[in-house]
């Protein structure tokens, strides 16, 4: 079994999470709490992965987990760690439960309010090494959150939020993609485009970065090959292996930054008007943006392309579009429930985000509003 030393210590084939015993032990955890959401609870994927737990059929488990993430829920699941006397956290799940899982680390190990350690409200310095010790296991290929740095919360004023630091990186990461192979279709697609919007983004973003951008390409590569087999035919192991290879390396290249995508999707996905999947964000968006990114970012463009499999004759916008028509995304954001009227709202808020500051080239508020309108 491959075991990767790379920002954390990565078992990956699989399998893997059959040494999940072994990885707790060498954190030394007695008493972990189980993270993860009612979906895999009732699949019984939960249950599998808590009896290989110290305590077995006994072991704290919370299981609130919203799609996303919430500074709620991550109240209620670190009054759980308290409550059971826990000693880290195995987070079982896509992004959101592993992302719950961080600031949980945060909370029980730091104290105040989740606010208190948001990157863009000055909040990164003051998270240490302190924080509890987390064990991820993903079961969707997208967020990559398993190597990640940050976790995005919805916060209770309605905004999505990052909370950033080296510190928040999870000690052992366990990359199975037999947890994947049972995944949806729609839910395949819809994670896979964030994988592959992971490469594109950091790839050709404003951070200067060699060695994340050879990652960001490879992920690109691994992704636009590799999602359509995934979606069409879930049993395929090489698929289902390269989208989770592939959303492992775009969370790896994240050092290089993201871009104009997320800081919009950030936004979106906070809105309480209307329930937005983060990933299928990203799919609907992408081709604007990456118009909007093009007159500065066509060499890197060509490379993408190349990498990708375009055909020839077909720009990458053209691609994405074609791509998101195959596997079901929806067409534009009006499909989805967004309304016009949002539109400064969100172009105001998406200013903020902390991925406006790498994307290839700086959004105004109008650029931005143009952006949701070519994608409306």
């Amino acid at each position: 079994m491959p075991l990767i030393n790379y920002l954390t210590t990565i078992r990956f084939d699989f399998g893997a999470v059959g040494a999940l015993p072994d990885d707790i032990a060498a954190l030394g955890l007695q008493n972990p709490l189980l993270v993860t959401d009612k979906g895999l609870v009732a699949l019984g994927v939960a249950g599998r992965i808590a009896a290989l737990m110290p305590k077995a059929a006994k072991t704290p488990v919370y299981d609130g987990t919203p799609s996303n993430p919430t500074e709620e829920a991550t109240e209620e699941a670190a009054a759980v760690y308290k409550k059971f006397g826990c000693d880290g956290i195995v987070a079982l799940g896509g992004g959101s439960p592993m992302d719950l899982a961080k600031a949980v680390a945060i909370l029980v190990t730091h104290g105040g309010t989740l606010r208190d350690y948001v990157l863009i409200l000055g909040g990164g310095p003051k998270i240490t090494e302190k924080v509890a010790p987390v064990i991820a296991i993903p079961t969707t290929a997208g967020t990559g959150s398993e190597v990640g740095r940050g976790a995005v919360m919805s916060f209770r004023d309605g905004r999505k939020l990052t909370v950033i630091s080296p510190h928040l990186i999870p000690k052992r990461a366990i990359c199975d993609p037999e947890l994947t192979i049972q995944l949806p279709p729609g839910l395949t697609a819809a994670t896979g485009m964030d994988a592959l919007t992971h490469g594109i983004e950091c790839f050709i973003s404003n951070v200067e970065n060699p060695p994340a951008g050879a990652i960001a390409l490879e992920c690109a590569r691994l992704a636009a090959r590799s999602i359509e087999t995934a979606y069409n035919t879930g049993t395929n192991r090489k698929a289902r292996y390269d989208m989770m290879m592939a959303s492992m390396m775009g969370a790896m290249a994240f050092q290089k930054g993201l871009g104009a995508v997320h800081a919009l999707a950030h936004t979106l996905g906070g809105m309480k008007e209307v329930h937005l999947h983060h990933g299928t964000l990203n799919a609907v968006l992408l081709p604007a943006v990456l118009r909007f990114n093009a007159d500065i970012r066509g060499e890197l463009y060509a490379r993408l392309a190349h990498e990708m499999g375009v055909p020839s004759g077909q720009t990458l916008d053209q691609f994405i579009e074609a791509l998101n028509a195959r596997i079901g995304m929806p067409k534009s954001l009006g499909e989805m429930g967004v309304k016009r009227e949002w539109f400064a709202r969100i172009a105001e808020l998406s200013l903020e985000d902390h991925c406006t500051k790498t994307n290839a080239k700086t959004p105004t508020a109008a650029d931005y509003h143009a952006i949701l309108e070519a994608a409306y």
